[in-house]
This record gives structure tokens, C-alpha cells and sequence, in this order.
């Protein structure tokens, strides 16, 4: 059977390097922003609080890195208000893209209609949104109700988890392929810090990959093998 990892695309532009550790220092934060744009990452993800410093790490020229907020990370359990009220923070404060977690205890009560109508609220700021599932923990229906009212809303793309729990499985992917129905991206995130991992997730259909092993995952790619 061929090596994944011997089939990857071209890496870096389905790469978004994850950045969101809250007790990363000044120092690491922009080494590790540095590690990304040096390394051609499609994308930087990060929160709210680390933000503004790497929006100016990164610069406003279109060579560098989108740079995109996790929004309601890592549980989406905030008020909708404020959910739309950080987003247009970000927003104003150099995010392009907004990586949300939903109000899945809406989800979990059988509102769908809540769940889509936060999600709505945020697409119309004109920001592309992606909504980060929780494939790990959802049930087939109200994974089925999530995509279809995420879609409705207009995001622009999904997310299999936040990264904490299991790492994300060639499975998942292909279930939630055959879920969008090429409706929209999909993008894979969690424990992905091998290039094999990476191959199996793209070959499943991935469209983009979050990973805090962006850069080295790059670099081992580019290694001889052994």
C-alpha cells in the first residue's frame, strides 16, 4: 500500500499553522510567526488577545499569511452577543477569516435555528467563516443538522474539532465530505504532527489542514528519506 505521505500535494497552501497557546510569551509568539511565513503557511490562526501583535508581525501585504481568529474557542459557550461582538473586534483589528465555534448547547437542545441564526449573524460582517465542529463528541443527527445549518448560514467552510480530544481520522473526513456534498471546504484539525497523518487527511478530501506543526511538517518534507 503507497506511503500518504509519499502522495502530498503541494503543503503549504492547505496549511493553517495553529497559534494559539495562551502562555506562549512575546518572544515565541513571533518566533512562531516567523517559522510559519518563512515556511509559506497558507494561513496563521490565533486568538483574539494574540492577535494585534501578530497582525503586525505578519504586515498588510498580500505576500504574507491570512490571518485568521478563533472565535469562541474552545467551546463556543458565550452568549451570541458576544460571540458577534469579539468577531467584529477581530475583524476591525486585521482578522481575514473567522474560525467559530458554535453554540452547540442550542444544537444539543434541538434548536437548530439558534445554532444557524448565530452563525448567520457573524457571516454577514463579510469576513469568510468557518464553523468548527465537534466530530468526536457529536451524534450522526446533530452532526447531519450542524453541517446543513452551518451551509445555510453561509459559512464558508467547516471544521472537524477544536483540537483538543482524538486526532482527526480519514474517517471523519469522509463523512463529512459525503455530509457537504462539495457545498463548501473542509478543513481538518486536530493531533496532525506527521506527514502521513496529513497525506491520509488530504487523499480522504481535507481541503486545508490546522496543525501547531505547520512548519515542521514542511521541513520533514523536505528531508531525504532515510
Amino acid at each position: 500500500m503507497a506511503d500518504p505521505a509519499q502522495e502530498l500535494p503541494d503543503l503549504p497552501p492547505r496549511l493553517d499553522q495553529a497559534i494559539l497557546d495562551p502562555l506562549l510569551t512575546q518572544d515565541q509568539l513571533q518566533a512562531l510567526c516567523d517559522s510559519g511565513m518563512q515556511e509559506g503557511v497558507r494561513a496563521i490562526c490565533t486568538t483574539p488577545r494574540q492577535l494585534p501583535l501578530l497582525r503586525e508581525r505578519i504586515g498588510t501585504t498580500k505576500a504574507g499569511p491570512r490571518l485568521v481568529a478563533a472565535i469562541g474557542f474552545p467551546f463556543g459557550a458565550i452568549p451570541a452577543e458576544l460571540k458577534l461582538a469579539e468577531a467584529e473586534w477581530c475583524a476591525a483589528h486585521g482578522a481575514q477569516e473567522l474560525d467559530v465555534v458554535p453554540d452547540f448547547s442550542a444544537l444539543a437542545n434541538g434548536d437548530s435555528g439558534a445554532f444557524a441564526e448565530e452563525l448567520g449573524a457573524l457571516c454577514e460582517l463579510g469576513v469568510p467563516v468557518r464553523a468548527v465542529l465537534d466530530m468526536a463528541r457529536l451524534e450522526s443527527e446533530q452532526l447531519e443538522l450542524a453541517v446543513e445549518a452551518a451551509i445555510d448560514a453561509g459559512a464558508a467552510g467547516l471544521q472537524t474539532g477544536n483540537g483538543f480530544g482524538p486526532a482527526c481520522q480519514a474517517d471523519q473526513i469522509r463523512q463529512l465530505k459525503q455530509l457537504i456534498r462539495k457545498r463548501c471546504a473542509i478543513k481538518a484539525a486536530g493531533g496532525i504532527h506527521s506527514l502521513s497523518h496529513a497525506g491520509e487527511l488530504l487523499l480522504a478530501g481535507a481541503d486545508l489542514l490546522g496543525t501547531s506543526s505547520a512548519p515542521a511538517l514542511l521541513q520533514a518534507q523536505r528531508r531525504p528519506a532515510a
